[in-house]
């Protein structure tokens, strides 16, 4: 299925009101994009990223964790809807009702066919320039992570070590990529559990 494209130019108030609840979409330059229904495996790969990152913050107490149809208002032209995003503690203020009012500390993309476009390039750019610390693009298709981190204004990939990645955002929080590919997915407390004696 592909992307259906409304070109607008529309105001964050016109996305809110335009898109359906339910429907998952993202406003880039006062234009919105809405998405296809998600592939199972994907569907399952976010299921358990997001519920891990949850768990963990949950158990760290280091911000919240939200999970797709949440958006970012970055300004009046953007509010992407990120598949999944973090928010410190000290910055949960911005939580409002409706959406978050501003960048959250981390965003995750898990990209499909129809989004490779956007999460590689418009979406890139976006989070780049809203001044959002840690970007994870998680490509199933391709079975890899692209690990984003800011410096000086700029995104700048970040390579695993010892084969981990490790997020600065979410500090305490890594992860083997291996982990993604696996069938079926590792058992989410046991990796917690792993996570959680790192920090002693």
């Amino acid at each position: 299925m592909k992307t259906t494209t409304v070109t607008g130019p529309y105001t964050f108030e016109d996305f809110c009101a335009l898109v359906r609840d339910g429907d998952k979409a993202d406003l880039i330059n006062g234009v919105i994009y809405m998405a296809s229904p998600d592939n199972t495996d994907a569907n399952e790969l976010f299921m358990w990223l997001g519920g891990l990152m949850g768990l963990f913050a949950e158990e760290t107490d280091a911000g919240q964790v939200y999970v797709s149809r949440v958006a970012l208002r970055l300004d009046d032209r953007n509010g992407p809807e990120p598949d999944i995003l973090f928010v410190r503690k000290e910055r949960l203020h911005l939580v409002q009702r409706g959406h978050i009012a501003g960048p959250a500390d981390l965003v995750v993309e898990i990209v499909s066919p129809d989004s490779i476009e956007r999460d590689y390039e418009k979406k890139w750019h976006q989070y780049q320039e809203a001044g959002i610390p840690e970007y994870w693009i998680v490509d199933e298709m391709e079975q890899d992570i692209t690990l984003l981190r800011l410096h000086g204004g700029k995104y700048r990939r970040v390579k695993a070590r010892k084969g981990e990645l490790h997020s600065q955002a979410l500090p305490g929080f890594w992860i083997r990529p291996e982990w993604l590919w696996q069938r079926p997915l590792p058992k989410k407390t046991a990796i917690l559990a792993q996570l959680l004696a790192r920090l002693g």
